[in-house]
């Protein structure tokens, strides 16, 4: 039931797209226990607007970052967390070829009552 908000440079290929998309898919059923199918990704293109301190933490960022919001139901321990965080990372380095320091990731996690697939019901809710 995520809902995966991934924001990139303008410009990119609908293959480069595909990629990130796909790469966040499999580390999120692979790791956090999502079936498979239940993808709703929102990719967002940006000319300009995309800002990150090139240096924070240490880390060398280059204007090719890309940010992930994903939003999903609580209850996904630390370790899971990390292991997704690892597996995006590699995934997205395979393919599209993006490097490790350019992909944050932030979690937002919510109950079952906050998600409505359609039809103004709580589909989750008994």
């Amino acid at each position: 039931m995520p809902l995966v908000r991934i924001s990139h440079r303008a410009g990119v290929t609908e293959a480069y797209q595909q990629a990130l998309s796909d790469g966040v898919q499999e580390a999120l059923e692979s790791t956090v226990n999502v079936p498979a199918h239940d993808r709703f990704h929102i990719l967002t293109e940006h000319a300009s607007g995309l800002i990150a301190d090139p240096h924070y933490l240490g880390i060398e960022r280059t204007r090719e970052w890309v940010a992930i919001q994903i939003t999903l139901r609580q209850g996904r321990t630390v370790a899971m967390k990390q292991a997704l965080y690892r597996r995006i990372v590699e995934n997205l380095a395979e393919k599209p070829g993006l490097r490790p320091a350019d992909v944050l990731i932030c979690l937002v996690e919510n109950d079952l009552a906050d998600w409505s697939f359609g039809h103004g019901e709580a589909q989750y809710v008994q």
